[in-house]
């Protein structure tokens, strides 16, 4: 995998027309060792990521040629990985709203102190400072393809044997938060050397009338506003990966485009003839079932064909429930490194609540309760009152431990310790629906010394 740019190689974009406050804040940052670029107008600061990759974008509401926030999605599909802070001279609770739904991540005043804007970055900072030194980890990237499954080894073989076809179009599917693009960039990583870039796309987010021109980029007044030739994410992608994530949600005027796309390898700017070839990999991502859609007629069937020449799918987390305890100790020790706390061993209640959650919102929901119980943490030990209410609920219904939940009959003069013992590793075997690893967890040991146990006694897998 490729590591991250060292820090000092960290790039700050401020962006806003009052001249001398633009200069007077990137001189603050670059005290900071940190780089700050400046750009006085809308056009100035796509142009500026357009050339350089930027950590944080500082971005007043009011441009000269155009409203910063309908600049956010234009800079985000850019610069995916960059922070983008909206600065404006007047506190307004609606257009904070708009801004966060656009994508950023925080709405400053401008006060008459420049610190809290300088902060504001240095938090930016410390994120990817942490990214930096834990990627290797693969929080992020990885993290939900970790496990000892069959079903999530075999997305990774799938990932692996598609790699080097890369002009083989990749269809991910999935529910919300099982790791879609967490998977896309696991396959960019395998598929490309260097620094070739990933471009992604929510198809979700963007409105109709700014998707295309985000995907295949315009030229000079192809409509009211292009004042400048704009590249798009296919032309930015370059011989990289372009994932477009919530492919599902295309209009059909946008399916056909993407269509012939797909078809020729080549696609036209907004306002242009002129074809482009495609040089990325393509990879689309979907929680719906894009078939259904096929047959309700909100999805075309030929887009439907081409997409899913290599379907990928990735289970839902409580359909490979061995997984859990590997990905929860994995975030555990992510966030306790970052957080600078030391986390005590699981206990089995614990792992008993872990595991037997159902995770409507997948590894994302997971990952996130583990970052809010090592929070919450006393003296190092995550215990059940660290958990959300959910959870507990869910918990309280069945049985606070499996093995225990179906009776098992001690018959007197009969049953020896070795009879027990192979009724308790039936049990066992029953509860975890014959997964080795998940019996021998329940039962509190190994699964070699499951096995071990399994041989001595003639114990089939069947049985």
């Amino acid at each position: 995998m490729k590591d991250q740019k060292p820090l000092t190689s960290f790039r700050v974009l401020v962006v806003d027309d009052e001249r001398m406050y633009a200069q007077a804040l990137a001189r603050e940052i670059n005290r900071r060792g940190l780089v700050c670029d400046t750009a006085f107008t809308a056009g100035q600061a796509l142009e500026k990521v357009q050339n350089e990759t930027y950590h944080a974008i500082l971005l007043d509401h009011r441009l000269p040629d155009d409203d910063g926030i309908r600049l956010i999605p234009r800079l985000l599909a850019r610069q995916p990985q960059a922070s983008v802070i909206v600065m404006t001279a007047y506190d307004s609770i609606p257009s904070a709203i708009q801004a966060i739904r656009q994508g950023a991540e925080d709405y400053k005043v401008k006060e008459t102190s420049l610190e809290p804007l300088v902060n504001a970055v240095l938090e930016v900072v410390e994120r990817h400072r942490i990214h930096a030194t834990q990627e290797r980890w693969d929080e992020h990237r990885a993290g939900g393809l970790l496990g000892t499954s069959r079903a999530i080894a075999r997305v990774r073989e799938q990932l692996e044997k598609v790699a080097n076809q890369r002009d083989t179009t990749v269809l991910i599917t999935g529910e919300s938060g099982a790791g879609k693009e967490v998977a896309s960039r696991y396959l960019h990583d395998l598929s490309v050397k260097g620094a070739s870039p990933f471009v992604a796309v929510d198809c979700a987010a963007l409105p109709a009338t700014l998707i295309e021109s985000i995907l295949f980029g315009h030229e000079k007044g192809a409509f009211t506003g292009a004042d400048r030739m704009q590249p798009g994410a296919f032309e930015e992608a370059r011989d990289g990966t372009i994932f477009l994530d919530e492919v599902g949600d295309m209009d059909l005027a946008l399916q056909a485009r993407l269509l012939r796309v797909l078809e020729r390898r080549v696609f036209q700017r907004v306002g242009s003839v002129r074809e482009h070839p495609v040089k990325a990999r393509i990879v689309a991502a979907t929680n719906r079932d894009l078939s259904e859609a096929v047959k309700a007629g909100h999805f075309r069937f030929d887009l439907y064909q081409r997409l899913s020449v290599f379907p990928v799918h990735l289970p839902p987390l409580r359909e490979r429930r061995e997984d859990i305890l590997v990905l929860a100790r994995h975030f555990i020790a992510f966030y306790s490194a970052k957080m600078n706390v030391q986390i005590k061993p699981l206990s089995r209640e614990m792992e008993h609540y872990l595991t037997s959650y159902d995770y409507p919102g997948n590894v994302r929901e997971l990952k996130n309760i583990i970052e809010r119980a090592v929070i919450l943490a006393d003296a190092g030990v995550i215990e059940p009152r660290h958990l959300p209410e959910r959870m507990l609920n869910q918990y309280s219904a069945s049985s606070p431990d499996p093995i225990l939940h179906d009776h098992i009959a001690f018959v007197p003069g009969v049953d020896t310790l070795e009879t027990m013992e192979v009724k308790m590793i039936r049990n066992a075997l029953r509860q975890a629906g014959g997964v080795k690893s998940e019996a021998a967890r329940l039962l509190g040991i190994s699964r070699f010394q499951l096995m071990r146990r399994m041989e001595k006694y003639g114990i089939a897998d069947q049985d």
